[in-house]
């Protein structure tokens, strides 16, 4: 009995683990990122490794104010509507990643810096997805 037993929480031990292993990244539209965090990356003057240059240096957030590329306020929810079938955190999080994949009405594609996706970690861009979802 005291074997059983023991094996039954070595199983229970290796199945929690197994649980939280794969539940660490979520996707398809849910981001586990913190507003907070996000807000203040958004702000420095340079943000990743290779020191490129953070969102506030090319993005206002007042509307209607034009830097280097769009104004992001109210992004969250133009996000929403931009691609038919994209949640706009996945839109978001493409932006970022990606972005030259959908470019605004009016701004040059490439003008953008496009290794945001490779110089910052995963829950870096979650916590600036997680921000920007706030501006509605």
């Amino acid at each position: 009995m005291p074997i059983r037993f023991a094996l039954l929480v070595i199983a229970s031990i290796l199945f929690s683990t197994l649980l939280v292993a794969c539940g660490g990244e979520k996707s398809g539209g849910s981001t586990s990122g913190d507003p907070d965090r996000g807000e203040a990356l958004y702000h420095q003057t340079t943000i990743g490794p290779n020191a490129a240059p953070g969102c506030a240096t090319c993005h206002s957030l007042e509307p209607g104010k034009t830097l280097v590329g769009p104004s992001h306020a109210g992004i969250a929810t133009k996000a929403a509507s931009v691609v038919p079938g994209k949640s706009a955190e996945d839109y978001l999080r493409e932006s970022i990643v990606t972005p030259d994949a959908h470019v605004t009405e009016g701004f040059t594609s490439g003008v953008m810096y496009q290794n945001y996706g490779k110089d910052l970690t995963e829950q870096e861009i979650n916590d600036l997805v997680a921000f920007l979802m706030t501006l509605k």
